[in-house]
């Protein structure tokens, strides 16, 4: 009999917490009926850029190859507009800008008379990205106060932080598609939504006129690269 009290006590007590659970206060339980909201966010972000070399051979009989070595946190912020269709369906359209750069690194060897000589060069490509994305997104059904959900779409991009004179000069527009995935955390006045968007850039942005060097050696990265498109990983949080 006391096993069979003591299970029954068991018992009782994991159906009164799922209860409990169950019964637990939602904070804001209509804020998902608004036909529309604003809000913004801030965040943190690194850019890339993805090279292709053109294995150029320079009249010294030089052949450089460009990559980007590390990674560069930038800082993000912007605001939020977003339509809901249906239940589970909304628009949204962020203008954000990124403050960020890149850095680039070339290296040769040298091979001409049999001699090898290995060389290097770096620069720094700063940008500053005005991006206006258009996302569809997708929420699953909310669990008490969380609410997963994934979002896709489109964006266009304005460079205002490009600098003429440097040994790299990326292109003032720039467009690709975005994907990324985050949760609505509901809180008793608004709704935390920690969010990681990966934007994969469709444009060439390597500058090829370069009218504004001087020295012949101020154009080896240049000749070097045929194509670069940007690639960025933006992780914010939204205040909704």
């Amino acid at each position: 009999m006391k096993r069979l009290l003591i299970i029954l006590c068991i018992c009782n007590l994991a159906v009164a917490g799922l209860w409990a659970q169950r019964q637990k206060p939602r904070n804001q339980p209509y804020a998902d009926m608004k036909r529309y909201h604003l809000g913004f966010h801030i965040g943190l972000h690194t850019q890339d850029l993805i090279l292709t070399n053109t294995g150029a051979v320079t009249s010294d009989g030089e052949v450089w190859f460009a990559e980007i070595p590390t990674y560069n946190p930038g800082f993000s912020v912007g605001v939020i507009g977003n339509l809901a269709l249906n239940a589970y369906l909304s628009v949204r359209f962020t203008p954000t800008v990124h403050f960020g750069d890149k850095t680039v690194m070339a290296v040769t060897k040298d091979y001409k008379e049999n001699r090898n000589r290995e060389a290097m060069m770096t620069t720094s490509v700063r940008s500053n990205y005005l991006t206006f994305p258009l996302d569809l997104k997708y929420s699953a059904f909310r669990l008490n106060n969380h609410r997963p959900y994934m979002l896709g779409g489109v964006y266009g991009a304005f460079d205002v932080g490009r600098k003429k004179g440097e040994p790299i000069l990326l292109k003032g527009f720039d467009y690709g598609v975005e994907f990324g995935l985050g949760c609505d955390i509901y809180l008793p006045f608004f709704k935390l939504c920690p969010e990681i968007k990966f934007c994969f850039g469709l444009a060439n942005l390597l500058e090829t006129d370069r009218r504004d060097l001087t020295h012949d050696a101020d154009m080896i990265m240049t000749q070097a690269l045929s194509k670069a498109t940007s690639r960025m990983v933006i992780l914010t949080f939204n205040f909704e």
